[in-house]
């Protein structure tokens, strides 16, 4: 019989225990969801006050306004087989959940406009055609930290995609009460990553990021 002392020995050589809100989410969307159409830097662009670069948004950013993610669950599915009498199941598939990132707003709105943006990319309602997924998927690597916010565990979608974005809900009661905006993504796979292979995988998307 486990006690109390053999759970917290258990726990102490695994580094304690995963918290919550020790994560990161990097992903960087089409370039044309990230273009910043801040009055203020257009006018600064246009009179060779800001380089041409800061009309084009942060991608890291995107990391630091998260505030919720989740790592999706997996199930797999089975059809019944008859087999000496008793009912088998046999499995065929693995069903994915989609994934859903929660976001802070800022007073410009940038997630927001960031994230309608990149509907348009997919759905252009102007001109009722849809986009091809090389143009508007990319891949969003999701990790659990350390105290050390080191990666001990990941996982990347994979052609990952936007398939709702939540409603704002205004209220004159909320006065200091900030504004969130739910996303949810579909994508063609996950792929679980070891602590090395996330840790890589990040690395990778901070230099595609800064390049």
């Amino acid at each position: 019989m486990s006690t109390i002392d053999t759970l917290k020995s258990t726990i102490g050589k695994r580094g304690g225990v995963a918290r919550a809100n020790k994560f990161n989410v990097i992903f960087t969307p089409p370039t044309q969801s990230l273009l910043n159409l801040d009055p203020s830097a257009i006018i600064g662009a246009l009179a060779g006050g800001a380089s041409a670069r800061s009309l084009i948004s942060d991608p890291r950013d995107i990391s630091l306004l998260c505030q919720g993610a989740q790592f999706p669950g997996q199930q797999v599915t089975t059809f019944d087989v008859i087999a000496e009498k008793h009912v088998v199941p046999i499995p065929y598939a693995i069903i994915q959940e989609d994934v859903q990132l929660k976001f802070l707003l800022t007073t410009d709105y940038y997630i927001k406009r960031m994230m309608d943006d990149w509907l348009s990319s997919i759905v252009n309602l102007e001109k009722y055609q849809v986009g091809y997924k090389k143009d508007f998927a990319c891949d969003v690597i999701i990790q659990q930290l350390n105290a050390e916010n080191v990666p001990v565990y990941g996982v990347k979608l994979i052609n990952a995609f936007p398939t709702s974005v939540g409603g704002t809900e205004l209220d004159q009661a909320q006065e200091s009460a900030p504004l969130e905006l739910t996303v949810t993504l579909s994508y063609d796979r996950l792929e679980p990553e070891n602590a090395l292979e996330s840790t890589v995988s990040g690395i990778g998307a901070a230099l595609d990021i800064l390049g």
